[in-house]
């Protein structure tokens, strides 16, 4: 695996990042990082950051973004997802942040088996509160930016997460990880970041559709 040139899944959240992380750890050279927006409301799927602000982590990372639009038709997505995979060049491998849900990772293994690359999965089958206290003691820094809203209330968003988040989620039965989609973070601050991103301005923001969420916007940062 030494110096095997892979492109690593960004949301730009903690699962994402440590996946990046401990990839580099192991020897993978990180040529890019690849992030998926909407077309409709130029913000990463789900997650709901803006473009800008992950072109701002990339940067602090020092590994170049590469940023494609997505439609909001999830039928779709497979064929826009291997479309901007086969236009990256020289690369072998790719990087995903999955933890325990077996449907994502055939999914992952299935596609990249069709764009004949190696799928990467460094936190594959690892215990979600052991992963974010890995996360934590590591030193990196992230902050909730969104969460479904039949879980969390609104004050929820722009926390912080650090252990006593953990302990929450540990009591409240709910993936310290949010790999179901509870909740989405942001990372702010770690190892392998120049400085530290710091959020200024934001309010929560309720949005409605298949599913309630609240969402964080960040509307001032540096």
């Amino acid at each position: 695996m030494d110096n095997l040139a892979a492109i690593s899944s960004w949301s730009g959240g903690k699962d994402s990042c440590l996946a990046c992380f401990k990839a580099i750890k192991q020897g993978y050279k990180i040529k890019y990082l690849l992030n998926f927006i909407s077309k409709k409301f130029q913000r990463c799927c789900f997650h709901g950051t803006e473009a800008r602000l992950m072109k701002l982590q990339a940067e602090l990372m020092g590994i170049p973004l590469i940023q494609k639009e997505v439609t909001d038709d999830m039928q779709e997505y497979e064929k826009e997802f291997k479309a901007a995979v086969s236009q990256i060049k020289d690369i072998e491998a790719m990087v995903f942040g999955d933890i325990y849900l077996e449907e994502h990772k055939n999914w992952v293994e299935r596609v990249c088996k069709d764009l004949n690359i190696t799928p990467i999965e460094p936190l594959w089958n690892t215990s979600a509160s052991n992963l974010l206290e890995e996360f934590i003691d590591l030193g990196f820094k992230a902050v909730v930016v969104s969460c479904q809203a039949d879980k969390f209330d609104r004050n929820f968003v722009g926390r912080d997460v650090n252990k006593n988040l953990l302990a929450e989620l540990q009591s409240k039965n709910i993936c310290p990880c949010g790999e179901n989609g509870e909740f989405h973070t942001l990372v702010v601050d770690g190892p392998i970041f120049k400085r530290k991103i710091e959020i200024l301005e934001s309010e929560p923001v309720l949005k409605e559709g298949f599913w309630k969420y609240w969402f964080l916007d960040i509307k001032k940062y540096n």
